[in-house]
């Protein structure tokens, strides 16, 4: 080849590379350009439902284009999540998670997908406490109290959960296993039926969201035994952690976040993550979300990457010790 083609060829090279480093700003920059979808894999209502349609709403405000929540629920939120990690890598679908999905990555082998291979972190969103409350039946009103009736029973007593894999039933099963204590799960198919049948007294105990169960409280139906953060929940700052009234370094919370179907290009999961580190970092945002017992969490793309890791290794040692299934 002589000079001149070689010279052509590097020529044609050159501003190949430069057109797609000019392409990715550009591409960030007309981001969002028609509406985005964001799939909550999980009943409407709920924690993850109810903080995707607020943070899709101020996204909306920043970005000037619709973000549309669509409740897809079923099969322990594999239902939903699987839609997204079929869809196109484009980011106009989201997917709003939970660490319900970290403890799936173990508890459901036949998912048809994996977390960290089908979906690229996005941002992390807030994380709340539960709280550990039985029924004014249980012979036990604080944490060492049921320890020691349950090691007196084991397998005797019984504690209801949402579902299996969902936070309520592994904040029960990390209990469990920390504790050194034998609880028969009860899963139901939402936490509303679980909460009524505690509240009757018909399962003695669960792990339920603070604010939530913090009127039942107040008024008497149950009492509080013990929150599941590393610090007391402004919600119930008269009742202790699990950690501090029994279980030395407990700690189990509901998280959420967003992630987007792998592939998805890198410059608009960066536009995303810094405008919902924005929307978490308000201060509105924060003083409203303390009142409901919400924690903003605000992570770059690699911190979450490492956090989703880590959450995930955690609750596969859970499960593997506990045993749970499925169909638990």
């Amino acid at each position: 080849m002589s000079n001149t083609p070689r010279r052509a060829v590097l020529l044609r090279l050159s501003a190949l590379v430069a057109g797609l480093a000019f392409a990715a700003p550009a591409l960030a920059q007309d981001y969002p350009s028609r509406p985005v979808k964001i799939v909550v894999p999980f009943a409407a209502g709920g924690p993850a439902d109810i903080y995707a349609r607020f943070v899709g709403q101020k996204l909306q405000e920043a970005l000037g284009q619709a973000f549309v929540v669509e409740n897809k629920p079923g099969g322990g939120a594999v239902i939903g999540t699987t839609e997204v990690a079929k869809s196109a890598p484009d980011g106009y679908t989201l997917l709003m998670m939970s660490n319900t999905h970290t403890v799936n990555e173990t508890l459901i082998a036949n998912r048809p997908y994996q977390l960290m291979r089908d979906f690229v972190p996005v941002a992390p969103v807030n994380y709340s406490d539960l709280v550990l409350v039985a029924h004014p039946s249980l012979q036990a009103g604080t944490v060492a109290e049921l320890i020691k009736l349950a090691k007196a029973q084991p397998g005797k007593l019984n504690y209801a959960s949402s579902g299996p894999g969902t936070p309520y039933h592994m904040a029960g099963e990390l209990f469990k296993a920390m504790a050194g204590v034998d609880l028969v799960h009860v899963p139901y198919k939402g936490s509303s039926g679980a909460r009524a049948d505690v509240l009757a007294g018909h399962v003695p105990m669960m792990f339920d969201a603070v604010t939530t169960m913090a009127p039942q409280v107040k008024a008497g139906k149950v009492r509080a035994l013990g929150t599941t953060g590393r610090a007391r929940s402004p919600v119930m700052p008269e009742v202790p952690t699990v950690a501090e009234a029994g279980v030395p370094g407990y700690e189990a919370v509901i998280w959420l976040g967003i992630m987007a179907p792998a592939k998805t290009p890198a410059p608009i999961v960066s536009k995303l993550n810094a405008e919902i580190a924005r929307i978490v970092a308000r201060a509105d945002v924060k003083q409203d979300w303390a009142q409901q017992g919400a924690v903003p969490m605000s992570m770059g793309v690699d911190e979450f990457t490492r956090y989703l890791n880590a959450d995930i290794q955690k609750w596969a040692n859970i499960v593997r010790i506990s045993g749970a299934k499925q169909t638990d």
